[in-house]
């Protein structure tokens, strides 16, 4: 990220909007917004594969189900928030993950600028690819300000995206649902 880009660019948008830059309130919000900007979005080179790549070898098991991993994320149509949570089911062939590992995938993920629906599958497509599981569900669950804030303005409004990748049997998906209490 230029930092420098990213504070002229904000001076001159509150400029634009009729602001006075100089004013106490306003004289370092350039620097805060940058800031911001490069914590919010710190994940955008960042890759899952160190988290993911250690893996743990499990006989049995069944499936492992991590539900209501928080975050927060950043629209890429209009640069608002968007938050909720993240539940990660996956059907273990033979090794797992530290449960620790599936949160920071969703942290890599989130803190970029991002569609929902991007990335409930990039983290399910991570998940296969790293961990090798016989299959995959991501569900996803969160609330858009850029719909509860400003446009239609529907507050307590969310979004359910879902993505499955691998094998994960139909009555495993309802399982799922079931458990997460949302369908």
């Amino acid at each position: 990220m230029d930092r420098e880009k990213v504070m002229e660019a904000v001076r001159q948008l509150l400029e634009a909007l009729g602001e006075d830059v100089s004013r106490e309130g306003l004289k370092d919000t350039p620097r805060r917004v940058a800031d911001a900007y490069a914590e919010l979005l710190s994940g955008e080179n960042q890759s899952p594969e160190p988290h993911l790549s250690k893996t743990f070898t499990a006989v049995g098991g069944d499936m492992v189900l991590e539900r209501d991993i928080a975050f927060s994320s950043t629209c890429e149509h209009h640069l608002m928030p968007f938050f909720g949570t993240v539940s990660i089911a996956y059907i273990p062939d033979g090794k797992v993950v530290g449960l620790s590992k599936l949160a920071r995938t969703v942290e890599v993920y989130s803190k970029r600028l991002q569609l929902q629906e991007k990335m409930t599958c990039e983290i399910a497509e991570a998940i296969m690819r790293y961990l090798s599981p016989r299959g995959v569900m991501v569900v996803c669950e969160a609330e858009h300000t850029c719909m509860t804030c400003r446009g239609v303005k529907k507050y307590g409004s969310k979004t359910l995206t879902y993505c499955v990748r691998g094998n994960f049997p139909e009555d495993r998906k309802k399982e799922v649902f079931d458990i997460l209490k949302c369908r």
